[in-house]
């Protein structure tokens, strides 16, 4: 007989980019249970200081933030070659078309208005790294 030793797979990174220490608690203690390793930036410089060192598999935007709105980060994360491949989801208690519209033209994979639904966070996640997986 053949035996077969399976290796755990490694863990997904999730970057976390919202201003609200309370919903960086809730990816920090909802996402780990369902696989996943998450990193939280509180703003839009602490995120780039996060990807300067590490390129996570995905990332959750904010866009209403303090020093750099989300939309406006989305770009320059997307516009970077080393980060370019990575999924970004928006999520963002603003729910009108035109800022919808605006976050998926600057390059966002999908879009979630809060409050979160974490069964269709969940199905967003897995779908936006299956769909990422698939371009590798």
């Amino acid at each position: 007989r053949l035996l077969v030793q399976l290796r755990p797979m490694a863990k997904r990174k999730i970057l976390a980019i919202d201003d609200d220490s309370s919903i960086c608690e809730l990816y920090e203690t909802g996402l780990p249970p369902l696989g996943y390793e998450v990193a939280c930036a509180y703003s839009g410089k602490q995120a780039k200081a996060f990807l300067e060192k590490e390129t996570p598999d995905l990332i959750l935007m904010d866009i209403m933030m303090p020093d750099q709105d989300g939309i406006s980060l989305t770009r320059e994360i997307l516009s970077n070659p080393k980060t370019a491949h990575v999924p970004v989801l928006i999520i963002s208690g603003l729910s009108d078309a035109a800022t919808l519209n605006d976050a998926l033209l600057f390059g966002a994979a999908d879009y979630l208005v809060k409050p979160l639904d974490f069964g269709v966070l969940k199905t967003k996640i897995e779908r936006l790294l299956s769909l990422a997986d698939k371009k590798k």
